[in-house]
């Protein structure tokens, strides 16, 4: 089961993915053939009868850069490095921040997400999100992701990893990339590219081949009638990555599974007054990357 990938996994001691809050062996992985699964509560069944519809019924509010439109995009993956903030949130509400692909109605995301209502708290969490055919998922709450990293759970915390306005706070690596032999898509979290699982191709019939549009930034939802919540720093953007949400070092792999640093996008936002985003580069004499960066203080704030 091998993955054929152009960036394979470099060694997993090496991963600077933080796990709190979790119980492990000695060497904080799971035992050797198994992998973390969260179990699954009475609690959890009666709040996911609240979830909200599927993306292609509903459109969350969204502050985005996504590629330009091309009826001949064929994207074999995508990836950004991202930080993390903890926006307020309502019971009912979330945001998030996350990577999309996307070829027809079928949809892979990944990304950290503030969501009592699949989490059962507020705190920020790495997330994974699904659609294809009727069926629309979140982490492994439905058959469809294959999950084979003995260390990294599908919820796992990042509350240790947050940003905070004006420090240097830590970053991780997120990716979506296509096996080149049997077409199954794969999760890549961290800077050594840890293979955390795959998508079966089998699962699709959009993405049974390429994606044709990928997205970055915030999205947020709030039940009909309640004000939409903060969005990553809670603060509209300052063009300082110290202070701002972003996603940074944007990138797809073309049909040949070549990595493309993006310099072009699209931004969109839903609701200018409330949320905001900015495309620039940022950085120094000996370094700069460009940086896609999002956020605000949503409708609640001004209530």
């Amino acid at each position: 089961m091998k993955p054929t990938l152009s960036r394979m996994k470099k060694n997993s001691s090496d991963s600077t993915t933080t796990w709190s809050s979790m119980i492990w062996s000695k060497d904080e992985r799971c035992p050797f053939g198994t992998v973390p699964i969260k179990r699954i509560t009475k609690d959890d069944l009666l709040r996911q009868k609240y979830m909200p519809p599927p993306e292609d019924a509903i459109f969350d509010v969204v502050a985005i850069a996504q590629t330009l439109t091309n009826p001949n995009n064929k994207f074999t993956g995508a990836g950004m490095i991202t930080n993390f903030y903890n926006p307020h949130v309502e019971d009912g509400q979330h945001s998030a921040c996350r990577l999309k692909i996307q070829k027809d109605s079928d949809i892979i995301q990944v990304g950290w997400r503030v969501d009592p209502t699949l989490y059962g708290d507020s705190k920020t969490r790495l997330f994974i999100h699904s659609q294809f055919g009727k069926t629309d998922c979140f982490n492994t709450l439905c058959p469809g992701f294959v999950h084979v990293d003995t260390g990294t759970p599908l919820d796992m915390s990042y509350m240790d990893s947050l940003t905070h306005r004006g420090v240097d706070g830590y970053e991780e690596t997120m990716y979506i990339e296509r096996d080149s032999v049997n077409g199954n898509w794969w999760l890549l979290l961290s800077s050594d590219y840890a293979q955390v699982g795959f998508w079966p191709q089998r699962i699709f019939t959009g993405l049974t081949s390429f994606a044709m549009n990928v997205e970055w930034g915030g999205v947020v939802y709030s039940p009909p009638g309640v004000p939409k919540p903060p969005m990553g720093s809670s603060f509209f953007p300052i063009r300082n990555n110290l202070c701002d949400a972003f996603c940074r070092s944007i990138a797809v792999l073309n049909k040949n599974g070549k990595t493309i640093q993006v310099d072009k996008v699209t931004t969109h936002v839903d609701n200018p007054n409330v949320y905001k985003v900015l495309f620039e580069r940022l950085g120094n004499d000996k370094e700069s990357y460009l940086f896609f960066l999002y956020g605000g203080p949503g409708e609640s704030a001004q209530v």
